[in-house]
């Protein structure tokens, strides 16, 4: 079973504790919110980063995952598709990983943050990649060469980066309460102070800075830092902020569960999309600017079309069937069904987030090859049995498993728990 990162300044680490459920358009793979999705040019391809510390690269056209990427210790709370086909992850560790898809470890890693990364940009021409992290500074790393400027100002964490359409400038945003425009190759910034701190920001094709705060407003300004609207999109802080590639559209999540179509230019809420209750960390659009990918604190990335506010696609979990379709009545499978999730219970099933379940019983905890544990389970003397994983979940995974990323959860029937254990007992020894 997996581990947790302690993320002591993480907003809302009770979203942890939904419920797993069936939802139409869902790409279901992650054992914790997803905190991070982006979309590769030809919209095929999706890198979702999640609380959970894993990244996946999912293939929309068969709505499963092809790769679940492992390397951060903590939250992968950044992606991004690099012009030559690779992809960038960051997270809570500080550490940018450069991978190339299909290959089981980064290329490359960046290292130079002493906090966590929360941003990530690539540059016009695919040379460049920001960095934003709550160590008060921004990061620009070249790709080619490795070669690295950091850009001190911000007094507080950043939140978020942004290069400008034509690449002569770079724009950051963060706690305390400006934006800066950073001129490129170098030079000393412009600072704007705004009404409250900022957690996102994003840049349309015409230039105007989009910018995303704890008030639940988007501010827009020029490119020179001139203010030119606003508009109110939710109660609660806004977290998440996508702009379609043809600039007209936007689209926020929010800590609410708010996730907000608006029309850039008339500056007004189209719409509010329905269902969502809990917070929603990160939003992208397709490449046709109809369709909304929203990431959410149960784990799960919604597809919608957000012309018309309607979900799309079909009820998939993790891959087109359904894993438990087999075990069809019984009561054990049912039980196990809220961590089908992030658990497979085979070796020939797509890898999620957690490790595999297959052969279960009788192995230590933490010492499935291939899957990157952290020391502290590595140390624990436990050994999967029926009666070790029915404690787990009398108990729950905290106190038993101390740190875990694994959800908090409770099974308090005895006879439920001999169930789940009696299901597992036959559906992992296969």
């Amino acid at each position: 079973m997996s581990r947790r990162p302690r993320l002591a300044t993480v907003l809302l680490t009770a979203s942890l504790l939904l419920p797993l459920r069936p939802a139409q358009a869902q790409l279901a793979g992650h054992g914790g919110p997803v905190r991070a999705l982006a979309v590769s040019v030809d919209g095929k391809t999706v890198l979702s980063g999640s609380f959970d510390t894993a990244a996946i690269r999912w293939s929309l056209a068969t709505e499963s995952a092809e790769q679940v990427l492992r390397f951060h210790s903590g939250a992968v709370n950044a992606t991004a598709f690099l012009g030559d086909g690779r992809m960038a992850t960051a997270g809570v560790d500080g550490h940018i990983a450069i991978w190339t898809p299909g290959r089981p470890q980064p290329d490359r890693v960046v290292e130079g943050h002493a906090g966590p990364i929360v941003g990530l940009a690539v540059s016009p021409d695919a040379s460049k990649l920001a960095s934003a992290s709550w160590d008060h500074t921004v990061r620009i790393s070249s790709l080619p060469d490795g070669g690295t400027r950091v850009l001190h100002g911000h007094s507080q964490a950043v939140n978020g980066v942004a290069f400008a359409p034509d690449g002569r400038s770079l724009v950051s945003v963060g706690y305390d309460l400006t934006v800066r425009l950073w001129p490129l190759p170098d030079g000393s910034p412009e600072t704007i102070v705004m009404p409250a701190p900022l957690n996102v920001v994003a840049i349309s094709p015409d230039g105007e800075i989009v910018t995303g705060a704890a008030d639940g407003k988007l501010r827009m300004m020029t490119a020179d830092g001139r203010e030119t609207g606003e508009v109110m999109v939710a109660a609660r802080p806004v977290v998440a902020l996508a702009i379609s590639r043809d600039g007209a559209l936007l689209a926020t999540g929010a800590i609410d569960g708010t996730v907000a179509i608006i029309d850039r230019k008339a500056r007004t809420v189209m719409r509010t999309l329905a269902g969502l209750a809990a917070p929603v960390w990160s939003v992208a659009f397709l490449p046709d600017g109809a369709t909304l990918l929203t990431g959410g604190s149960d784990g799960k990335i919604r597809r919608w079309n957000a012309l018309t506010g309607a979900v799309i696609g079909s009820d998939v979990l993790g891959t087109p069937a359904d894993p438990l379709a087999a075990y069809a009545g019984d009561h054990g499978a049912e039980i196990f069904r809220a961590c089908v999730a992030c658990h497979t219970l085979s070796e020939t099933e797509v890898q999620r987030a957690g490790p595999t379940l297959a052969g279960l019983f009788g192995r230590k905890i933490a010492s499935l090859p291939g899957y990157r544990f952290s020391d502290a389970l590595k140390a624990m003397d436990i050994v999967w049995t029926p009666e070790t994983v029915s404690k787990l979940f009398e108990i729950g995974p905290n106190a038993y498993t101390p740190g875990t990323k694994m959800p908090e959860q409770h099974i308090g029937s005895a006879e439920d728990r001999r169930a789940l254990t009696d299901f597992l007992a036959r559906a992992t020894s296969k």
